[in-house]
């Protein structure tokens, strides 16, 4: 019986031989530096390719009214929108706004749950980002307390 220990050392073995190799594809482990990076709302559009953003009803932000502890929110973000190539949720007044970035595709259903971290009351943002650059949001005032007694 192979201990946990041996199999991570296995494993990792296994994937550096991958890597060497040429045959993990590099994409799984890219990310838009420049859009973790922003520090507004309108530079991670720019960043991500999407246009000026526009409210719409077909996308969907799932957050609390009051969050009593900022450090573990629950976001969810959905869309019932065509040709969507990426859902974000951005949190306005966190020193970096871009909190998740969701790559979908005709294969994946845009429907995302996660949990982030809000330094103070902010707006949350769902954006899509269509195929032909369109961004659509919706938005939702959190309030961060330190014990849930008021605002």
């Amino acid at each position: 019986m192979i201990s946990r220990r041996q199999a991570v050392k296995n494993s990792a073995a296994v994937t550096g031989m991958l890597l060497a190799a040429g045959l993990l594809p590099h994409a799984a482990f890219a990310f838009n530096k420049a859009a973790f990076d922003a520090k507004t709302v309108a530079e991670v559009m720019k960043a991500m390719g999407g246009g000026a953003p526009t409210e719409s009803k077909d996308v969907t932000l799932t957050a609390p009214d009051i969050a009593e502890n900022g450090a573990v929110v629950p976001l969810g973000a959905a869309t019932t929108l065509p040709n969507v190539k990426h859902i974000l949720l951005l949190v306005e007044k966190n020193p970096n706004t871009l909190v998740a970035s969701f790559d979908v595709s005709d294969a994946v259903e845009p429907n995302f749950l996660t949990r982030a971290k809000l330094g103070q009351t902010s707006d949350v943002y769902a954006v899509a980002i269509t195929n032909d650059g369109k961004a659509l949001f919706a938005k939702k005032e959190v309030k961060v307390t330190l014990g849930g007694c008021g605002g």
